[in-house]
């Protein structure tokens, strides 16, 4: 039974990508298809790399450290050095997007308070407006009719 493969159409419709997108996957070693005159064939395990390239994307890692991570699976060696490479980057990555979680908290108080000071400031503004504002001149009162008053 012959292995499945995939055309680069199909991977891109599959993962909603551009074909440019899987060629720029190639040229980085992440996927390495196999021709058929100029056709790219691809196996299943480009397919699985592709698959997990785009994960560690949504991770937040870049291709060189997901190219990093794949690679390691594609050696013999023992899973635990595979696997704690994997922790480290995850948890490099975990602190980086935690700093820069800090940093966006940290921003968003100095807006919220900038925000306040600019409503006290805009309210007085306002008020001082309306007080200074000159009133319209008043209507002179009308006499009430002679009738009313002799009475």
């Amino acid at each position: 039974m012959p292995a499945q493969t995939f055309t680069i159409s199909e991977l891109a419709r599959e993962f909603d990508l551009t074909t440019r997108a899987i060629r720029f996957y190639e040229d980085m070693g992440l996927i390495t298809p196999e021709r058929a005159g100029l056709q790219r064939v691809y196996s299943a395990r480009d397919r699985a790399r592709l698959l997990l390239t785009l994960r560690a994307k949504r991770l937040g890692l870049s291709l060189n450290e997901a190219k990093a991570i794949l690679d390691m699976y594609d050696s013999p060696r023992d899973t635990v050095p595979q696997l704690e490479e994997f922790l480290r980057v995850l948890g490099d990555h975990r602190a980086q997007l935690e700093a820069q979680m800090a940093e966006l908290q940290a921003n968003l108080v100095e807006v919220r308070a900038q925000e306040a000071q600019a409503r006290a400031v805009l309210t007085r503004a306002r008020k001082g407006a309306a007080a200074d504002a000159p009133r319209p001149p008043r209507k002179p009162r009308k006499a009430p009719p002679e009738s009313a008053t002799a009475r």
